[in-house]
């Protein structure tokens, strides 16, 4: 049902866009880079611009159209392309891009800008019940198993590898990693053919829902991060922090995840024009329930916290109405 509604959506931004006007000449009929279709980006894009598209289409011309992608590392080449004129991106990816470091080493990036915070990107290290001797992390060192680090050039890659190479664990020596996106890795737990896999995204996910309701919490573990683990990872990367998922948020999970996150952010290209990016900002905050209905993840978006975390410079746009707003002075 969930899935039916995403494609209905998607087809009424699909057709707003086609009715204002096809192409990106006027900077009005926007693409929204998202990442797979089976984790949290890519429903929440489809909303973000199915929103846009239907409160600022005929009165201001803008529309907005999500489609899918790789995830964040794709996602800022898209952006640097032009390819995409906004993009759903991880705190760790527009961090390293911006200033040109980690995997954007002395390639900085800094042609792009902050729209708003959207929710925490939760980690999720699923296992199969039978290779979890911790139940934490750490089952990933010696697993010697195929493992599905995420689609290449995903941020689902990126931050997988971050977090694993910061507690030691080489996903070249200790798994035999798969490159699969989140339904396809899901799916290959439960066909046997990999021993887990990493996704990232707001809970609940749906591709950890089907995981959960297929195998149950006698056969898959979403794996916990002890304190040690949080803090050795945040050392490294100083931009995670605890986060617990409640028990109940997965079918069978009886017990609660003691996992990390990190932020996502709403990133666009620096020369979208201001006052476009400003009536997107501001229909997005006047207009949160609707967001909240599609999506639970979206219910951490709150006017008050737009601003935190933001891992690079605001657009003056996104500024102007923040300042309306009072959210920042």
């Amino acid at each position: 049902m969930f899935k039916r509604f995403i494609t209905c959506i998607a087809a009424l931004a699909l057709c707003l866009s086609v009715c204002v006007g096809s192409g990106r000449a006027d900077d009005k009929n926007l693409i929204i880079a998202t990442a797979t279709t089976g984790g949290t980006y890519y429903p929440v894009g489809v909303a973000i611009g199915t929103l846009v598209s239907v409160k600022l289409a005929a009165k201001d011309g803008i529309t907005a159209t999500a489609i899918n992608s790789a995830g964040s590392g794709e996602n800022i080449q898209m952006l640097k392309n032009k390819e995409a004129d906004m993009a759903i991106l991880q705190a760790l990816f527009g961090l390293e891009a911006y200033n040109g470091k980690g995997q954007y080493k002395d390639q900085a990036f800094k042609d792009f800008r902050s729209v708003t915070m959207l929710w925490e990107n939760v980690e999720h290290f699923a296992l199969l019940k039978k290779y979890a001797k911790t139940g934490t992390i750490a089952d990933l060192k010696g697993l010697h198993q195929k493992f599905s680090i995420g689609k290449r050039g995903s941020g689902t890659e990126g931050s997988g590898l971050a977090i694993l190479s910061s507690l030691g664990i080489d996903v070249e020596k200790d798994t035999t990693p798969e490159y699969l996106g989140y339904d396809p890795s899901v799916q290959a737990m439960m066909d046997g053919r990999v021993a887990g896999a990493n996704i990232p995204a707001g809970p609940p996910v749906a591709a950890i829902t089907q995981l959960y309701a297929q195998l149950g919490s006698e056969k898959a573990v979403v794996l916990d991060f002890t304190d040690a683990q949080l803090a050795q990872v945040d050392k490294e990367y100083p931009i995670w922090n605890r986060y617990v998922i409640p028990a109940g948020t997965y079918p069978s999970q009886d017990k609660a995840i003691n996992t990390i996150a990190q932020p996502n952010f709403l990133a666009c290209r620096a020369d979208l024009p201001d006052e476009v990016v400003y009536k997107i900002t501001k229909t997005i905050y006047e207009n949160l329930p609707f967001l909240h209905n599609i999506h639970k993840a979206t219910e951490a978006m709150k006017l008050e916290r737009a601003t935190k975390g933001l891992p690079t410079p605001l657009h003056p746009g996104a500024e102007k109405f923040y300042r309306e707003a009072g959210v920042i002075k």
